[in-house]
């Protein structure tokens, strides 16, 4: 499409999607506090979604703040006025988030979002950067919102930023969001935390190595999580996707995952998704191009 800004763009929704850590390993730390890490990285079709609005002004606005959040603090706000900066285009949006990822869950809610934003003004204002200069924009907003951006399964090392494509099977996963808001800084300050494990390859992870470093630690800081992965156990292997608080398990088929979905959700607040090795982002954006 040559003209994709003007024609369609603008009066669609984009779907900015979760992602689950499937692994998660800690391998060392940087000189600056960052930690390295080892991870594996799915998209589910369970999405926040984004609209955009062209104005003349060349504000960036946000029609749906986030209680507690000042609009120039939100991803997206800081997302659109990167690209403005780092382009010199005079546009201008108003960006409007139906938001259903919850906050503090480990999901990616936030950088999904941010993602979107460049991704989709990429294309809406034609300003024609690359995959790879967006997702260099997108690092400085957040360690996880390159994978977004990339917008494949990957195996993720280095801050999460350094990727490599991954093919894995597109299974059914229960998500459970319990009812606390994990602080990722506090859990990688945590004196407990380890950060010395050694690195492993992905045939490794295929082999079945799908531990995550950070669970004991936020087992034992957050009763709700703990009690969470328990239940969920009960009917799969549960894990911690990120620093939580989300809890997932995966199953084979809907009809499995949707049983224990029902069973749940009458104490939980609890998800059903299906595993998208590509990102529902990029599988709309294809309909346009």
């Amino acid at each position: 499409m040559a003209n994709f800004g003007i024609d369609v763009g603008w009066s669609e929704k984009w779907p900015a999607p979760a992602k689950l850590n499937l692994m998660l390993r800690i391998v060392g730390r940087r000189a600056d506090g960052y930690h390295l890490l080892q991870t594996v990285f799915q998209f589910v079709d369970f999405c926040d979604w984004l609209s955009f609005k062209s104005v003349d002004d060349g504000q960036v606005l946000l029609e749906t703040p986030i209680p507690g959040v000042l609009p120039q603090q939100d991803l997206t706000v800081r997302a659109a006025n990167l690209l403005k900066e780092f382009t010199g285009t005079t546009q201008g949006v108003v960006i409007s988030i139906e938001k259903n990822l919850p906050m503090g869950g480990g999901l990616g809610g936030g950088s999904s979002d941010a993602a979107t934003t460049l991704v989709v003004l990429n294309k809406l204002w034609q300003t024609n950067l690359s995959k790879c200069q967006l997702m260099e924009l997108g690092l400085s907003l957040g360690a996880d919102v390159p994978i977004f951006i990339h917008g494949t399964a990957a195996w993720a090392e280095g801050v999460g930023e350094r990727l490599t494509d991954i093919e894995l099977p597109e299974r059914w996963f229960v998500i459970i969001k319990p009812d606390c808001h994990v602080d990722t800084k506090e859990i990688f300050l945590d004196k407990e935390l380890t950060r010395d494990s050694k690195p492993i390859i992905i045939a490794d992870f295929t082999a079945g190595q799908i531990g995550n470093d950070c669970l004991v630690v936020v087992k034992k800081r957050y009763e709700p999580v703990r009690i969470a992965l328990a239940e969920l156990s009960k009917y799969a292997n549960a894990r911690l996707t990120g620093t939580g608080a989300c809890v997932f398990a995966e199953f084979s088929s809907e009809v499995e995952a949707r049983n224990v979905y029902n069973l749940l959700s009458r104490d939980w607040q609890v998800y059903i998704a299906k595993a998208n090795n590509k990102s529902p982002l990029y599988s709309k954006l294809e309909q346009f191009l």
